[in-house]
């Protein structure tokens, strides 16, 4: 190739600046995978005469040989006078009878020969005629195997194509075969004909070669103008098309139609005088470059011995040097280690002090209070006590506060009505507002908003829905979901009536929450008084006695310590006489709601609720 090639995109310019296309596939990577077609071009069944007619065989008729402009001159120089086509007489005067006279009138100087050529015919039939007669000679139904060394029956039979000169045979795809076949780079292809004057089939040609003797054509058969031999075998690999030009000779086995090969008795082609001399030429420039490079090697060994000693000293000399950059190296990484672990040594140390100082004064902590443990234990024992103490009265403070409620907003059945009530006298329905006084269930919930705001202050029980207590126009708010376009919602009718029963369900869940805080569990979340009744019942039970109200700086509370309120003496009767703290028609009722809920749901009933109830039964 010459210095100035393109080698980019698999494109080589010659000489001339011509691109000219490269395969991709080495030939030793050539294998029958990459094989994926097979076409025939110049289709010829017709056998060679045995002997050439009018003219001898020698170099100058090789298709192959060198010609010269110098040799191409001469030729047309020397070359003989052609044999005339026509097949008539000249000297056959014309057939027709009238015309006689005047040929006779015509001078034999001026006689000119009639063109008898079948292509000069006026007639455009005849021609045709002529054209499919020797085409018909040409065209030949044909097929092929591929056959491989070591298997006994072909890797591949093509399809038969029919009525061509040019057959082009389907792809194909040999790796189904197997690694044995698909891995190899040799192949034998058996081409098969047969012409429209035959009877039976013909092997045509036997094809041995490897795919590494094949030479490259191109991508494809459009960028390839070059006139090709008869019966030409292409194969279509997967970089382009190749053909077996040079190697065609050797392994191009011809069977004519009879059977009879050419053999003996037939004179070959062989190499022109030019191509010899080529040949003789560039084996005397190997043998040449040969001697030139056993002189070479015999200076340079003569070099190399004359002067040992210099490169041995200079061999030993860049061998030190690279062991003392080693060794250089070597001592930089200890020195480094050196520095990194005096380093973590001096961190130990400090942190081993540190701890030891951290030890000392938990020992002392230790010490020290272990001097303060015996006082710290009899604390322990008052503080336990006054705990306990504060908790009773606590719980006694709840009671008394429970029943001051339960005197402020009582709530009472409605007779008849198994789980209606009523608190402070106004009748509240259970979650069910169709027909009803909005006045009255707006004063209503007002008051339960009120009773239930109290109830969380003092159970110091914040509400999940804060109650903002406005009597009759008391609200509500909804802090917790998110998607709400309000927050704040009625606890009164108002005329979107969605709002005011999502305000009620706010208001039960409240109440829900304190009993959920008091371990006890409610029936029915839109029960809203039944639920609240039972609340206050189960705050206002116990035993113990309730402790008085301390004096302040009112009066009237002075007056409360010494003539205690009716709750309170009920509170004292019952503790003196073990009776109810509630009067007598406050036990019946809550004997009675507790009885409702009892039969509305018995499978949920709390131990609380019977226990209680079993406790405060009037003797």
């Amino acid at each position: 190739m010459s210095p100035t090639a393109n080698t980019s995109n698999g494109l080589d310019k010659d000489e001339a600046g011509t691109r000219r296309e490269r395969p991709w596939l080495f030939p030793s990577n050539r294998k029958l995978r990459h094989l994926q077609g097979i076409s025939i071009r110049n289709l010829v069944i017709s056998p060679p005469l045995s002997r050439a007619r009018g003219k001898t065989i020698d170099d100058e008729e090789i298709p192959n040989s060198l010609k010269s402009p110098s040799k191409l001159l001469a030729q047309s120089a020397s070359r003989p006078l052609q044999q005339s086509r026509s097949f008539t007489d000249l000297k056959t005067a014309p057939a027709a009878s009238d015309n006689r006279d005047n040929a006779e009138q015509q001078p034999a100087s001026r006689l000119r020969r009639r063109s008898t050529l079948p292509w000069n015919d006026p007639n455009p039939r005849t021609r045709q005629i002529k054209l499919e007669d020797i085409t018909k000679t040409r065209m030949a139904d044909t097929w092929f195997s591929v056959h491989c060394d070591g298997i006994d029956t072909p890797v591949y039979v093509s399809e038969v194509v029919e009525n061509a000169t040019n057959p082009s045979f389907r792809a194909f795809d040999l790796n189904v075969c197997g690694p044995k076949v698909s891995r190899s780079d040799c192949l034998t292809l058996k081409l098969w004909a047969k012409a429209a004057t035959m009877e039976d089939y013909v092997l045509l040609v036997e094809l041995q070669l490897c795919l590494q003797s094949l030479q490259f054509l191109g991508k494809s058969l459009d960028s390839f103008h070059q006139p090709l031999p008869s019966n030409s075998i292409l194969f279509h690999l997967t970089d382009g098309v190749y053909t077996n030009l040079t190697g065609i000779p050797s392994s191009y086995t011809l069977i004519l139609p009879g059977g009879s090969k050419f053999s003996d008795g037939v004179v070959l082609p062989t190499s022109s005088y030019d191509a010899l001399m080529r040949l003789a030429n560039l084996d005397e420039c190997i043998q040449d470059a040969l001697a030139t490079r056993q002189k070479l090697e015999s200076q340079i060994s003569a070099i190399l011995e004359k002067n040992h000693h210099a490169m041995t000293l200079t061999s030993d000399a860049s061998r030190a040097q690279d062991k003392l950059a080693l060794t250089k190296h070597a001592v930089a990484v200890g020195k480094k280690q050196l520095r990194a672990t005096g380093k973590r040594k001096e961190e130990l140390i400090a942190s081993i002090k540190a701890r030891r100082e951290a030890m000392d004064r938990g020992r002392y902590s230790q010490e020290k209070a272990r001097g303060h443990l015996p006082d710290a234990q009899q604390k322990l024992a008052s503080s336990a006590k006054l705990l306990s103490q504060n908790t009773e009265e606590t719980k006694g403070q709840i009671r008394r506060i429970s029943e001051d409620l339960i005197a402020i907003y009582p709530i009472e059945p409605i007779p008849d009505k198994p789980l209606a009530f009523t608190i402070a006298g106004l009748a509240l329905p259970n979650s069910s507002f169709g027909d009803i006084d909005r006045d009255a269930v707006a004063a209503a919930l007002g008051y339960t908003a009120h009773l239930v705001y109290l109830l969380s202050f003092y159970l110091s029980v914040p509400m999940p829905y804060p109650i903002n207590p406005y009597l009759s126009n008391s609200l509500i708010q909804d802090p917790v979901s998110a998607s709400l376009p309000q927050r704040t919602y009625p606890l009164y009718p108002v005329n979107v009536q969605y709002r005011f029963e999502y305000g009620v369900f706010l208001l039960n869940k409240d109440i829900e929450f304190l009993l959920n805080k008091l371990s006890l569990r409610a029936l029915d979340i839109r029960h809203t008084l039944p639920n609240l009744k039972y609340l206050l019942y189960i705050l206002t039970a116990g035993t113990s006695e309730i402790p008085a109200r301390k004096a302040g700086g009112i009066r009237g509370l002075l007056q409360g310590r010494l003539t205690p309120s009716l709750s309170r003496r009920g509170s004292e009767d019952s503790v003196a006489y073990n009776e109810s703290i509630l009067p007598r028609r406050d036990v019946r009722s809550s004997s009675k709601l507790i009885g409702d809920l009892a039969s509305d749901k018995a499978k949920q009933t709390s131990t609380p609720l019977t226990s209680t109830a079993t406790s405060y039964q009037v003797a």
